[in-house]
């Protein structure tokens, strides 16, 4: 998607909210494989919000923070502020994003069937799977969506569209 909007004249930025992760100390305080702490207790949806979702937003600066938290190093980015280019378009990809109050104005939901995630998860993630199960469930992120691509054969994907869209 972020390649196809220049071409059709709107600048894209990607933000991956794995830029947006907490700090080790916090994310794992329940040990590196517990599946309810990846569902509740990974991003920092807060800082998300107000480092880039808020600036960007009505009455916000304009200026957003591509990057809060290093990962691999588990320390701050220490990231600059960058300008959204003039009619551009902000892209946050990641995981379990809805359901968390988070203001987007459009939300494409790539939906996996239980099924399909279980046999594309390489064994050393597959502790996720619960939580990813758990999403779905509790959020029901394809009926919050505006649209869907069907993922579960990733060389045959399907655009459902909703709400809005249909």
């Amino acid at each position: 998607m972020a390649d196809r909007l220049p071409v059709l004249g709107r600048p894209a930025v990607v933000v991956p909210a794995a830029g947006f992760l907490r700090p080790a100390s916090l994310r794992l305080e329940h040990g590196r494989t517990d599946p309810d702490a990846r569902y509740t207790d990974w991003l920092d949806a807060g800082a998300l919000a107000r480092e880039v979702l808020d600036p960007l937003g009505p009455g916000g600066s304009g200026d957003y923070l591509p990057v809060l938290w290093d990962v691999v190093r588990d320390r701050a980015a220490r990231a600059r502020p960058r300008p959204m280019p003039p009619g551009g378009v902000l892209l946050v990809a990641g995981p379990l994003l809805q359901g968390l109050g988070l203001a987007f104005d459009v939300v494409v939901h790539l939906r996996v069937a239980a099924a399909a995630r279980r046999r594309r998860t390489p064994a050393e993630q597959a502790w996720e799977l619960p939580a990813f199960d758990r999403y779905d469930a509790e959020v029901d992120p394809t009926s919050l969506a505006d649209a869907v691509v069907l993922a579960d054969s990733p060389d045959h994907p399907a655009l459902l569209l909703q709400g809005r869209f249909s």
